[in-house]
C-alpha cells in the first residue's frame, strides 16, 4: 500500500470510529460527557485569548513599536495569528489530554467494548484505575512538553511572509495530528502493558497511516465544538488504530455492540 493510500485509510479510521458510536447513544452519551466540561473550561479559555489578543500581540511585536505604521500593524497582524495558531495547536493537544483525563474511566469503558466486538486483546493486562490514571497524567504531560517545544519554533516560523500562512500551518497539521494519534491510542497501548515509549515505536512502523488519523483528527478540532462532539469518536477511531498497527483484525465476526451500549454476539 503506498503512502497516500496508507494516509487515506487511516483517516477514514475516524469515520468507522464516528460510525460505530453514533450506533450506540449509551457510549455516545458517556464519551460526550468529560468533553462538555473540557470544551466548557477551553470556551472560557478562548474567550479570554481573544480579549486579550490585541494587547498580546504587541507585546510580542515589541520590537517593531519604532517601525513605520503600515509594517507595524502589518507585525502586529502577523503575530496575532501567530499567537492563535499557536493557541490552536496547543489547544487541541491539552483539551485532548486534559479530557482524557477527566474522562479515562468512560474512555477505558468505550475502548474496551470496541476491542471486544473485533476480538478483544490477547494477553490483556489489569492496570487499577489508580495506576492507570497516573501513567495517563504522566504521559500526558510529556506530550504537553514535546507540543510546546514544537509549537514555540512554528510561532516564530509564523512571522516569515507568505510561509508563515501556508506551509507552517501544514507542518503544525502533521505535527498536531502525530501527538494526537499517540495521545489518543494510550487507553488500548495501556491494556496491553505498553507506555509512550512503546507506543510511538509501534506507531513509527505505520507513519503514513498514524498520520492520516491523526490529521483527520486534528483537521475536525479546528471546526468549532468539533472537539467536544467528535472525542467519543477520535476514541473509538483511536482504538481501531491500535489494533491496525498491532496487525489484529478489524472484522465485523465478532461481537457487536447494541444501541444500549451491551454486547451481542452474532
Amino acid at each position: 500500500m503506498t503512502a497516500v493510500r496508507q494516509f487515506l485509510s487511516g483517516a477514514s479510521l475516524l469515520v468507522r470510529g464516528l460510525g460505530l458510536i453514533l450506533r450506540s447513544p449509551k457510549l455516545l452519551g458517556l464519551g460526550l460527557l468529560p468533553a462538555v466540561i473540557a470544551g466548557i473550561l477551553y470556551g472560557t479559555a478562548l474567550i479570554l485569548l481573544i480579549d486579550f489578543l490585541p494587547q498580546l500581540s504587541r507585546g510580542v511585536t515589541w520590537f517593531a513599536d519604532d517601525w513605520s505604521e503600515g509594517w507595524r500593524d502589518l507585525m502586529r497582524v502577523l503575530g496575532g495569528a501567530g499567537l492563535l495558531g499557536v493557541s490552536a495547536l496547543l489547544g487541541i493537544l491539552t483539551f485532548t489530554a486534559v479530557t482524557l483525563l477527566i474522562g479515562d474511566p468512560f474512555y477505558e469503558r468505550i475502548s474496551e467494548l470496541i476491542e471486544d466486538r473485533f476480538g478483544g486483546v490477547p494477553d490483556e493486562v489489569e492496570v487499577g484505575f489508580w495506576r492507570s490514571l497516573g501513567r495517563s497524567l504522566v504521559d500526558s504531560l510529556r506530550l504537553i512538553g514535546l507540543s510546546i517545544l514544537v509549537g514555540i519554533p512554528l510561532f516564530l516560523l509564523g512571522f516569515l511572509p507568505f510561509v508563515g500562512q501556508t506551509v507552517i500551518p501544514v507542518i503544525g497539521a502533521l505535527v498536531g495530528g502525530w501527538l494526537l494519534a499517540v495521545e489518543l491510542t494510550g487507553v488500548p497501548f495501556q491494556r496491553r502493558g505498553k507506555r509512550l515509549a512503546d507506543r510511538r515505536a509501534v506507531l513509527r512502523t505505520r507513519r503514513p497511516l498514524v498520520l492520516g488519523f491523526g490529521v483527520a483528527v486534528f483537521c475536525c478540532f479546528l471546526i468549532p465544538l468539533g472537539a467536544v462532539l467528535l472525542m467519543p469518536a477520535a476514541v473509538t477511531g483511536a482504538t481501531l488504530l491500535a489494533r491496525t498497527v498491532l496487525g489484529l483484525p478489524l472484522s465485523d465476526s465478532t461481537p457487536r455492540l447494541e444501541p444500549s451500549g451491551r454486547l451481542e454476539h452474532t
